[in-house]
C-alpha cells in the first residue's frame, strides 16, 4: 500500500468509475493512478450505485470506502462506509435518514456550486447542517473557486469536519485532491482522525472537463 512521505495515508476522498452513467475509470485503471500518486485509498461514489465501490474494495490493494453519491429531490448526498444503497429520489431528510440506519457517514459534496444541475438550497443547507458529518471543501471540479470558499466557510460556521475530493470520473483526475490522515479500521475511527487531516487540492483543467464533456455527449448523456 502506498503512503504519503510523512507516514500518513493519502486519500481521495471523491471518485467515481466506469459503474457511474458519467465515470469512464475502471478498477485497474484505478490500481496505476493510485500507485502512480502514491494515493493509499479511495471513497468510490459513483451515482445511485454501489456496485463499483464493492468490486473495487475487493479487487484493489488499496483501502476501498464504500460510498455512493445519492441524487435526492434536491440535491446531491454522498454516504460513506454503507452496507446497501439508497436509491435516489428521495428527499433529503429520508436519504440521509437511510445512511443513518446503516451506521453510514453523511457527506455533503460541492454544497456551493451552483453550475451543476441539481444542489440543495440556502435553507435545506441551513436546516441539515447538524446532520452533515463532514463538508467537501475543496473539489477539484468546482469551475469557480468561490465555491470551495463558501464550502469551506459552511464548514467552519457549522462546525463540520471537513474534506477535499477530485470527484474524479476519468483517470488522470484521481488524486489531484486527497486527504492525509492516519490509517482507521472503521467509520468511527475514519471520523476522529479526519479531525486532524491534512487536505491538498487541486483544481481539474478546462481541458479535462472539455473531455469528458465530449466523452459523455458520445455516450449520449448530455
Amino acid at each position: 500500500m502506498s503512503q504519503a512521505v510523512n507516514g500518513l495515508l493519502r486519500l481521495d476522498l471523491h471518485v467515481h468509475t466506469a459503474f457511474s452513467y458519467d465515470g469512464f475509470t475502471t478498477p485497474e485503471q484505478l490500481i496505476r493512478t493510485c500507485q502512480r500518486r502514491g494515493i493509499a485509498g479511495i471513497a468510490i461514489t459513483d451515482h445511485n450505485t454501489m456496485e463499483g465501490a464493492l468490486i473495487c474494495q475487493r479487487l484493489l490493494p488499496l483501502t476501498v470506502i464504500v460510498g455512493e453519491e445519492i441524487s435526492t429531490q434536491s440535491g446531491h448526498v454522498i454516504g460513506l462506509f454503507l452496507k446497501k444503497p439508497i436509491p435516489p429520489g428521495l428527499s433529503v431528510k429520508e436519504t440521509i435518514a437511510r445512511i443513518r440506519e446503516q451506521e453510514g457517514l453523511v457527506y455533503l459534496p460541492h454544497p456551493f456550486d451552483r453550475i451543476r444541475s441539481s444542489h440543495l438550497t440556502s435553507s435545506e443547507l441551513e436546516e441539515l447542517a447538524d446532520n452533515m458529518d463532514m463538508v467537501e471543501v475543496f473539489n477539484s471540479r468546482n469551475l469557480f473557486e468561490q465555491a470551495n470558499l463558501q464550502a469551506r466557510d459552511y464548514a467552519r460556521a457549522k462546525n463540520r469536519l471537513q474534506t477535499a475530493g477530485s470527484d474524479a470520473h476519468i483517470p488522470s483526475e484521481v488524486g489531484r485532491s486527497y486527504v492525509e490522515m492516519a490509517a482507521f479500521s472503521n467509520a468511527e475511527e475514519f471520523l476522529a482522525q479526519l479531525k486532524a487531516a491534512r487536505l491538498q487540492g487541486r483544481k481539474t483543467p478546462l481541458t479535462v472537463r472539455a473531455y469528458i464533456k465530449l466523452r459523455k455527449r458520445l455516450r449520449g448523456i448530455s
